[in-house]
């Protein structure tokens, strides 16, 4: 996991995989398939991507194409810390970014005196690379999740290999982009938002994104500066929640601007190889002066080793 970026996208630091570690070896007893904590959506044709003023043409968000999927099993929020530690606990897994010995953390939530002592990163200056940071230590200084009180909150500083080696270890996988869409939307065709077309519905807050001058100052007006719960605020039609904001979460498909314009119509499942795996759903440091990506049609991506304080991820079930 390299700690220059590429190029600037979106709120995200972009760590070409050039030194990529690998997936950790998962012990081969996994954890029998639950569908407790999920619920079973039944598919069909749904209109897929955007095409309207608030998009990014360069991300592929478009065009707008009717997209057909298989029935499928979702997690009604993203994994938690404390779903995650069970995971470590049975298998020993060690996570990319312990491995590593280091994640990015924006520097928010970074006290003064220690930003010296990590690297900050070149053209996205609100990201540091910081040694010591990992799931279990989410903001580092030697204070894990639990002494956090986040054991409910969404593991964070987990790699797209991470996630999918959770989720092969739970008898799921990761959801494709398509399957995580058609989710995110929760039955309302075209919405910007898994509720509707405005963001703050009778002067309510839906979703944990950054409130204030980004990326200076984050009131928390929503309730939240930094991560939430993973159940917090109301769900969607499917009964889902946080599919906006909160945590950007890693789907299956490889990332390809131009994938969308060749799509198939029936349970696409994107690319067949790439370099930068696919991101959904914006997170907690999205702001409409910099990044609008926490809408239902957004995407964005990052290289599978690459761990950040405000990626996390769910599940899904065929």
């Amino acid at each position: 996991m390299d700690q220059t970026p590429s190029k600037p996208s979106c709120c995200t630091p972009n760590a070409p995989a050039r030194i990529s570690l690998g997936i950790a070896p998962v012990a081969a007893v996994a954890a029998p398939f639950s569908p407790k904590g999920m619920v079973r959506l039944e598919g069909g044709p749904f209109l897929m991507g955007d095409e309207g003023p608030e998009t990014w043409v360069a991300d592929g968000e478009g065009p707008v194409r009717e997209t057909v999927l298989a029935p499928f099993w979702i997690d009604e929020a993203a994994v938690s810390n404390a779903a995650f530690a069970a995971f470590v606990e049975a298998t020993g897994y060690t996570t990319e970014a312990e491995r590593f010995g280091w994640s990015f953390l924006h520097f928010s939530q970074l006290p003064k005196a220690k930003r010296k002592q990590a690297r900050q990163v070149a053209g996205l200056e609100w990201w540091y690379a910081v040694e010591k940071v990992t799931w279990r230590n989410p903001l580092g200084g030697g204070k894990d999740f639990t002494k956090l009180h986040r054991e409910e909150h969404p593991v964070v500083h987990v790699s797209w290999n991470d996630a999918a080696s959770y989720a092969a270890w739970a008898g799921k996988r990761l959801p494709t982009e398509a399957e995580w869409e058609y989710a995110s939307r929760g039955g309302l065709a075209g919405a910007l938002y898994p509720w509707g077309n405005e963001l703050h519905p009778e002067g309510k807050h839906r979703c944990n994104i950054w409130q204030g001058e980004f990326p200076t100052l984050d009131t928390g007006a929503d309730g939240h500066a930094g991560t939430a719960p993973v159940r917090a605020f109301r769900p969607n039609g499917y009964g889902l929640f946080n599919t906006t904001g909160n945590v950007w979460e890693w789907v299956a498909d490889w990332f390809d601007p131009t994938y969308p314009l060749r799509a198939p119509r029936e349970n696409p499942k994107g690319p067949t190889h790439g370099e930068r795996r696919v991101m959904r759903g914006g997170s907690y440091l999205c702001h409409a002066s910099y990044c609008n990506r926490y809408r239902c049609a957004a995407r964005t991506s990052n290289t599978p080793d690459s761990s950040t304080g405000h990626i996390g991820f769910r599940c899904v079930a065929d």
